[in-house]
Order: structure tokens, then sequence, then C-alpha cells
């Protein structure tokens, strides 16, 4: 009844509001951005500022997390982020805005969040990025670029990084539809054709583009520079422009038209460069390319390029050109450069493109004014030359997450996977064992030691509350799974509400209460006074950790920035997460309970423990009653009540599951004949009746 009316209040609770991150103003963002790098106009559809540079041109974009991507983090509320993108869809900044991360506000501090997303300045939307370390054949050249996480916080560290890229791709497909957003096509090495000039010709492999002066001229007509070039009215059929362009990505292609100097300087270049398009340009005609100022290995100042309506960056790969013998003599004294282009930056070179060179012309004397008109043409290389493999397969976060802790996960659902079928098919065996309690210990300081302090296993109250959150405004479970250590655990404490109730997990998984039984053995063995509260006292007390979920619950609800303040109720985050390496508060709060441990049987355990609530209302699960009873058991044995640390037993023998921990000392109890008082009493019932001897109709003497 009790738990009813808990969930009810919790769903009441929930319902009345969601808890989100806040968006930050124009002002707050402001500050963020550093000169000579200004905030610019917001678009009020998007929320994206623009990044003005000194003079105030844009040079990129502003923008924040949440309002573009709102995953939940583990306090329920979006983790709130500040991205700053260039124009190439390159990360200028990521800075942390506003988070409600537990491990973060009170745990490790935010230097370590703040240290993971430095990592991102410098590197693409374009890059495939994954936290973690390279694991298989994910390591060099496998396209992967690996971001260091932060121990104990991997969940949250996830989550952020989901968030940074689900937002910048939304601005990168609203603003910079001319970045590549997965790996562009390249050249195929499989492909080996035998070219020479004149098939590249008949192919169509290289372009031709002719302008004569009277096409010029017809361009600047009824402008100032119309008259600003005898040569093209005296002799307008001559050519302005001769341009050959061929794409020498493709092998075939650059073989078929270079030296072989020249193609063995550009072989070089290209394995250096990786993502670099070469493009072969000639000009034979009085055009002449570029103009005196233009200098070597920098963008051409007469020539572009753009395709799908998005310019593409050019810059000279500073290769000394030689070409081929059959190659024509007129194009061996033509101006040729070799450019090169980055096909991450958007450039698809098996789609069209188009080429475009600026005509120059000076008006005037002393300080001449100049004129510009731009011929374009359109050209493109067959696509037989290029493969277009899929987007780099980049796991989900979740296997990212499984496969960079595969060895931890390995161990734990081996340990996992001989544990409960042990404690459900061998319950009585291992409770019967005569080294029963050094083997629970033993398997109790695994618990701490790997699942607790090395794996940070250590479940809390802020996972479910968050979970629950979610559902009520209908809000995303994807945090749930960027810690799968953590998720195997509940996975197992789950499993166990239906075969046990809270047993397994507060009894046999939970490192915190590990620790505190390991206190309880050590005031043993020191020979401490041992305090127990009357069973009035207990039962009162049991009732407070109830209370404790419920106040969570509210204050996670109504006060959202509070809940990693309250969520210290549990000690856990200190004792487990941090090795106690925090303020000196919360490790004398914990420490207090395992000092209390010396003198009260697990006091946090059981009377305060919100999570141990949550685990005794999600125990009505339970499909059996799987410790064994006798008739005899409350009327008139009452030694396993007595015996029981946890007051889980009724006077009437009567189990309350809701309270049980799973210890075993009572089976063990029950199936010893020395220790269980109905069996003691049979067996002396039987030494007390007589044997019979002789004949078998003999009537045994009276």
């Amino acid at each position: 009844m009790g738990a009813r009316i808990f969930i009810a209040l919790a769903v009441w609770l929930l319902s009345l509001t969601a808890a989100l991150a806040e968006v930050k103003t124009r002002d707050v963002l402001a500050a963020y951005i550093y000169a000579p790098m200004a905030l610019g106009e917001q678009d009020p559809e998007t929320g994206v500022y623009d990044l003005l540079n000194s003079g105030g041109a844009k040079a990129g974009y502003v923008f924040q997390t949440e309002p573009l991507a709102a995953l939940p983090g583990f306090s329920g509320a979006p983790i709130n982020m500040l991205v700053v993108l260039d124009l190439e869809g390159q990360f200028v900044d990521v800075q942390l805005l506003d988070h409600n991360e537990p491990i973060f506000v009170s745990g490790l501090g935010e230097a370590p969040f703040h240290a993971f997303m430095e990592q991102y300045r410098g590197h693409s939307i374009s890059d495939t990025l994954v936290v973690g370390t390279p694991y298989g054949d994910g390591g060099a050249g496998s396209g992967l670029v690996y971001l260091d996480g932060v121990t104990k916080a991997t969940a949250s560290v996830r989550i952020a990084h989901e968030s940074i890229l689900a937002a910048a791709l939304h601005v990168a497909r609203e603003k910079l539809g001319g970045i590549a957003a997965g790996p562009p096509a390249f050249p195929d090495p499989a492909v080996d054709e035998d070219l020479d000039w004149q098939a590249l010709v008949d192919q169509g492999l290289i372009t031709r583009f002719q302008v004569s002066n009277a096409e010029v001229q017809a361009q600047f007509e009824g402008t100032t520079w119309e008259d600003d070039d005898p040569e093209a009215l005296d002799y307008p059929n001559d050519a302005y422009l001769d341009l050959w362009v061929a794409d020498l990505g493709p092998r075939s292609i650059a073989r078929a038209i270079l030296s072989e100097d020249t193609l063995t300087e550009l072989d070089r270049f290209v394995e250096i460069s990786g993502f670099d398009e070469p493009v072969l340009m000639i000009e034979t005609a009085r055009h002449g390319l570029v103009s005196d100022a233009f200098v070597r290995n920098t963008a051409p100042d007469l020539v572009g390029a753009s395709q799908g309506g998005f310019p593409v960056a050019l810059r000279d790969a500073d290769i000394f050109v030689e070409l081929a013998d059959d190659v024509p003599d007129a194009l061996h004294d033509g101006t040729a450069l070799i450019l090169r282009t980055d096909r991450r930056l958007g450039f698809d070179p098996a789609s069209p493109w188009e080429i475009s060179v600026k005509a120059l012309r000076e008006h005037g004397m002393f300080q001449p004014e100049v004129g510009a008109v731009t011929l374009i043409r359109e050209l493109s290389t067959p696509d037989r030359f290029f493969t277009r493999p899929g987007q780099i397969q980049r796991r989900s976060p979740f296997e990212e997450a499984i496969q960079n802790r595969k060895s931890d996960l390995i161990l734990l659902a081996g340990f996992l996977m001989a544990l409960l079928p042990l404690l459900l098919f061998g319950q009585s065996h291992l409770a019967g064992l005569r080294a029963f309690t050094p083997v629970r210990l033993g398997i109790l300081a695994f618990v701490l030691g790997f699942v607790g302090w090395w794996g940070q296993g250590q479940l809390s109250i802020v996972t479910p509350l968050a979970a629950l959150q979610a559902a009520i405004s209908g809000g995303a479970f994807a945090f749930l799974l960027y810690d799968p250590f953590s998720l195997l655990v509940w996975l197992a404490a789950l499993l166990g509400f239906v075969l046990w109730g809270r047993g397994l997990f507060c009894g046999w998984l939970c490192p915190f209460g590990a620790l505190q039984e390991f206190a309880h053995h050590l005031g043993r063995l020191l020979r401490l006074p041992r305090i127990e509260p009357s069973a009035l006292w207990d039962d009162r007390l049991k009732s407070v950790k109830y209370v404790a979920l419920a106040g969570l619950v509210t204050v996670t609800v109504l006060k959202p920035e509070h809940m990693d303040k309250a969520a210290e109720i549990e000690p856990f985050k200190t004792a487990i997460t941090t090795f106690f390496l925090r303020e000196w508060y919360y490790a004398a709060y914990a420490a207090l309970w395992l000092v209390l441990g010396l003198f009260v049987f697990k006091g946090f355990c059981r009377y305060l423990c919100p999570l141990g609530a949550l685990m005794a209302i999600g125990g009505a699960l339970r499909l059996r009653k799987w410790i064994p009873r006798r008739v005899d058991c409350g009327a008139p044995c009452q030694l396993c009540r007595v015996k029981c640390n946890y007051g889980a037993i009724e006077k009437s023998g009567a189990i309350q599951y809701d309270e049980c921990f799973q210890c075993l000392d009572c089976v063990s109890i029950h199936d010893d004949a020395d220790q269980c008082v109905p069996l003691v009493l049979e067996a002396r019932k039987e030494k007390r009746r007589p044997r019979r001897t002789g004949h078998p109709n003999e009537v045994p003497a009276e």
C-alpha cells in the first residue's frame, strides 16, 4: 500500500514540470566570444548567431546545444554548451554553459569537463569524432578521431559529446550546405587504365575552356572598361582564354599527362596530404591564369571553383609541372599550375563542378580603376575513376562505450553469470558451507573493489529519477546507454526484483553496502559494543528512507538546480566514485556512516538509503517466496528472527521481503540440523524412540 502511494506521489510531482537547462541570453553569450571576434545577429528561426571578424564580416556561427539537441543528462536536464563553427565547418571553440551533472557539480569538479571540451578545437564536423581510445582496426588510418574521456564520468561526457555533434550537424545542414558531413568520393586505386593524351581528349577526361576576345569584349560592353583592351578590339577572333583542366586524382589520368618526375612528386604530395584532390590547369592564350601578384602555395587570385552553389577552396600545390612527351607543344609552352582542394570541405570530384576565371581590365593611368568579369565553365570527371565509400561507420554511442569497456564488461558478466545461478539453484549449498562467511566476504570484496572502485558501477538514485522524469516529460532514455557497465548492474538488479526482491542488489551487488558490511565485521573484530534500536524504533526508522526518496523526487521536479546537492544524501559518490577525494564535509559525512557501521549494522542501508527504498518498491515484482519456512517457524521457534541483522522476519516467522537483504543467514540456520530448533527437537525425539531388535514380528518391550 505504501509503495503504491509513493509511486502515485512521484508521478504527480514529476508531471508538474520538466527540468531543462537554461538557454543563455545574447549578452551572456557575447562574453564567451573573444576579440577580435564578436557576436553578430541572431537568426530568429534557428537561434543561431553569426560570428563576426574584426572587420564585421561573417566568419562563422555561434549557437547553444540545448535548443538544438536537448539530450537529457543524468540529472534529467540537458547539458548546455556553446559551440563556435567557422565557415569551413571547423570547431573554433566549445565551452560549457550550464549543466547539473552530479559527478562534476560536487564530485570531480568542472575542470575535467572544461578540459574535455577543449579537444574539439581545430577539428571539423567532417571528422568522425568518437570518445574513447582506439579499438580493433580503429587506430591510425581508420578515419576516426578520438577524444579523451573523463574517468568516472564516462556517461556524462558521452551525453555532452552527442549533444555537440547533433547540434553542430544541425547547424551545418542549415548554414553550411557546402560542408561535407561525411567522407567524400576519392580516387579508386584499383582503377588502372592505359591512357594517352588523345584518349584523354576523346573521352572528355580533360576539359578545354576557350573564350575569344570578342566574347570577353561583349561582357565589358557598356562599362567603363569597354575600350581598355585594344587587343580585344583589334583581334576579336583571337583566343583570350585557352584553358585545359584535368583532375589528377585518378592516377591513370595523371600518368597520361605528366612527366615521370612530376608524377613522382605528385604521388609524394598525395600521400602526404591525404584528402587533397589535385587539379591541373594549363593556359595557353593571353589570360595567363594568374596575375603578377600571385604567390606560390597560396590561393590563385584569378581562378576559383564552386560546386552545388558553394565555393570550393583552391590553393597552389607548389609542384613544378612538366608534361608528358605526347602532350601538344602548345601546352608545354603555356602557364601550368597544379591546384589542390580538400575533399573534406565539400568538394566531390565525382560530381560536376564549375571553374570560374576572372578577366581583368584597368581604366586610368595613375590610379587605375579595375574592372572584372567572370568566365564560367562546368566540368566533370567520370565517376568510374572514383569510389564512394559509405559514411565511416561510427559505432553508436552505446557500441563505442561497450568497446571501450569490453574487458570490464566481460569480467562483470562472468561474475554475474556465476553468482546468479549460484543464488538461484544453489543457495542452500552456499549457505551450508562451513566457510560461508569468508566466501560471502570474498564476493563482497570483489563487488567493492572491481564493481565499485574500479568499474564505477555503484548505482545511484539519480539514474531512476532522471529516467522517470524523461518518461513523464516525453524525453529520451538514451542517456541510460552511455554507461554499459552500470547498465549491466541495473539489469541484474531488475532481474533480481522478479527472483528475490531487493535482496540481490542490496545484499550482493551494492559496493557501499559491502563497505558497510566490512565495517560491521571490523566492529565485531574490535569487540566494539553493538547498538540496535528497539523493534518499535527499528520499524519507524525503516520508513525514513521512503521519506528521503519522496523528498528527492520533489526537489528534482520543483528545484532541479538543487537536485545534485540533495542527492548527496547518498554517500556513494564520495566513498565509491571519488574514493573520498572530495571536500572535507562530504568525506566526513561518508566516513560518519562507516564509523556508525562499527556499532549499528548497516544503518544507512536499512534506514536512510533512497535507492534502497526504490529497490524495496521494485521488489513488489517478486514472483516467489524463495526463503524456505517450516510450520514451526515463529511458533514456537524465533531463532531466525533473533539472528536476522536486518529485522526482516516477523514474530510469526513470515519474511518481510522488502527489508530482506538476502544475506542467507536464515537459510543457513534452516538447513543446519545443529542450529534449526525444529530439526534439533526432531533429532532428540528420534533418539528417545526405542529401537526394534530381534525378530521382525517381535513386539518391543514397554
